[in-house]
């Protein structure tokens, strides 16, 4: 069956670096577009970056850009999430997603929290 299982979250002091990891199994990685979602307390989850299936070409949330990173290996079937210099307010939960027309795919989150 399909499969994303993220990984990488954590505890992390502001100013400080994570990489989340999202692993894909059940379908063929290499044709979906991939992306990663955050969604905090209380709000609606929301796009933080999206790399096209080859990794050509990347999209990022004005409030990420220059301090995130995604990227893939689809050889591993795998995407990432580089995140540097993290601030408070990207605490949340971070979703990785999958996508190929009308097939839409989420895994189950990883918790990020950024506090001192």
């Amino acid at each position: 069956q399909v499969q994303l299982v993220e990984s990488g979250g954590g505890l992390v002091q502001p100013g400080g670096s994570l990489r989340l990891s999202c692993a894909g199994s059940g379908f063929t990685f290499s044709m979906y577009v991939m992306s990663w979602y955050q969604q905090a307390p209380g709000k609606e989850r929301e796009l933080v970056a999206r790399i096209n299936s080859s990794g050509s070409n990347t999209t990022y949330a004005d409030s990420v850009k220059g301090r995130f990173t995604i990227s893939r290996d689809n050889a591993k079937n795998t995407v990432y999430l580089q995140m540097n210099s993290l601030k408070p307010e990207d605490t949340a939960v971070y979703y990785c997603n999958a996508m190929f027309y009308s097939n839409r795919f989420w895994g189950q989150g990883t918790q990020v929290t950024v506090s001192s």
